[in-house]
């Protein structure tokens, strides 16, 4: 993740829960946090406490990140924040705790208010992990378009050209979906599974290969040993622990998003 990336997916972070984006330039972002906010990441659990027992007026933190790690302005006080810090693993934790599933409706202006559709969408972003001795992560963002079944894929990556609200937009009203969103995940599951079946495997046969041949190569050295000593069993089991391919799917997070007719006919043809 580069810095840029870095910058602009904190603006989305704090955007996405209400916090005030108090300055903003391309080297640092000064962000208000509400009071759930500051729960959420000052680990102040004693002062929100107290103030509850007192009744006393709260006072929620104002963070400042310098972005750019080149920036030296000592008059700026804030944290220099990048791939690998501490605070931003925090602000990645958060993200796929807060953010497991949302709801968000596309921003529409009308010039003349007249009653507009919007069409239900359900979108899972996953991580594929194909591991053995080495690894490989691939991340997978779909969507699932829940009146035709269509599926849309870097559906993220597309969503990103739109302006999403928490908040229905006036004069508008959501379709009910043909396809409920439970057996529109199923679906979205079962393309996953197409998409490794029809994947390239040779580095799973490969790793079985090797892991038979350091296993050759560790009943050789006890081949005179009738009885196995427990090192042997240890060696044996962290061979295959090693070697043997494994695949996993994880859910990073997934929501609902009621799409304009236009937008959701480009997610199709994309």
């Amino acid at each position: 993740m580069q810095q840029h990336e870095i910058h602009s997916f904190l603006k989305r972070y704090f955007t996405a829960h209400h916090c005030d984006i108090v300055e903003e330039t391309p080297f640092y972002l000064t962000v208000q946090l509400t009071i759930d906010m500051d729960k959420e990441l000052m680990n102040r659990p004693f002062y929100w406490h107290y103030l509850e027992k007192t009744g006393g007026v709260p006072n929620p933190a104002q963070l400042t990140f310098i972005t750019d790690t080149s920036f030296d302005d000592t008059t700026i006080r804030g944290e220099k924040i990048h791939f690998g810090s501490p605070r931003l693993h925090q602000i990645f934790s958060s993200t796929q705790k807060l953010g497991a599933f949302i709801r968000l409706y596309e921003s529409v202006h009308q010039v003349q208010p007249s009653h507009m559709p919007l069409h239900p969408w359900v979108g899972m972003n996953v991580k594929i992990s194909y591991q053995c001795n080495l690894k490989k992560d691939i991340v997978l963002s779909l969507g699932l378009h829940l009146i035709t079944g269509s599926i849309s894929i870097s559906f993220q990556e597309q969503l990103e050209q739109y302006n999403l609200s928490a908040k229905i937009p006036d004069y508008c009203f959501t379709l009910s979906p043909l396809i409920k969103p439970k057996s529109g995940i199923n679906r979205l599951q079962q393309f996953i599974q197409g998409e490794i079946e029809q994947d390239n495997h040779d580095w799973a046969a490969y790793s079985r290969q090797k892991w038979q041949e350091d296993l050759s190569l560790l009943n050789h050295f006890y081949e005179e040993i009738d009885e196995k000593p427990e090192c042997y069993e240890v060696e044996k089991q962290a061979l295959q622990e090693l070697y043997e391919p494994k695949i996993t799917v994880q859910t990073i997070n997934g929501g609902l998003f009621y799409l304009t007719e236009q937008t959701s006919k480009q997610l199709i043809s994309a």
